[in-house]
C-alpha cells in the first residue's frame, strides 16, 4: 500500500504547477489539468483524488463554478479543495467557501503552509491510522 495520496492541480499558470509539483512530489502522485473544464472531465474519467488545488482565475470555466460542479456529485464529496487567488477580497472567498471549497490562500503563498492546510482537512477526513498522516505528523 503506496502512503502517497493523489494531488490534482487545477491552475492555467505552468510555473506555478511545475512549483507546486516539484514542492509536493515527495507526499503526493501529482497531476494537473488548466482548467475547470478538465477537471470535471478528468474526475468524470475515474480519477478522484484525495486533495485538489484551484485557482478560482481560469479561463472557460473558473475556480468557483468548478467547486460547486464537484461538490454536487456524492462521490467527489470527500475531496478536499483548496482555492487559490490573488484577490483579497473577503466577499469572493467567502463565495469560494460557499460553493464547497475547504479552504482559500490567498497568492502569493509559502507552499508549506498548503501543505500544513491540507494536511489540516485529511485530518477529519482520514482515518486516523492512514499512512499518510503518520509520515506526515513525524516531519
Amino acid at each position: 500500500m503506496t502512503s502517497k495520496l493523489n494531488l490534482l492541480m487545477v491552475d492555467d499558470e505552468p510555473t506555478l504547477t511545475r512549483l507546486l509539483t516539484e514542492f509536493f512530489k515527495k507526499d503526493f502522485e501529482t497531476s494537473d489539468v488548466t482548467d475547470g473544464e478538465a477537471c470535471l472531465q478528468k474526475l468524470e474519467n475515474g480519477f478522484v483524488p484525495d486533495v485538489i488545488i484551484m485557482d478560482l482565475n481560469m479561463p472557460g470555466l473558473n475556480g468557483q463554478e468548478t467547486v460547486r460542479r464537484i461538490r454536487q456529485n456524492p462521490a467527489w464529496r470527500k475531496i478536499a479543495i483548496i482555492m487559490l487567488s490573488a484577490t483579497e477580497n473577503s466577499t469572493t472567498r467567502i463565495a469560494c467557501l460557499k460553493a464547497g471549497a475547504d479552504d482559500f490562500v490567498v497568492k502569493p503563498f509559502n507552499p508549506e503552509e498548503i501543505r500544513v492546510r491540507i494536511h489540516a482537512i485529511l485530518r477529519r477526513i482520514l482515518a486516523d491510522d492512514h499512512p499518510w498522516l503518520k509520515k506526515f505528523d513525524a516531519s
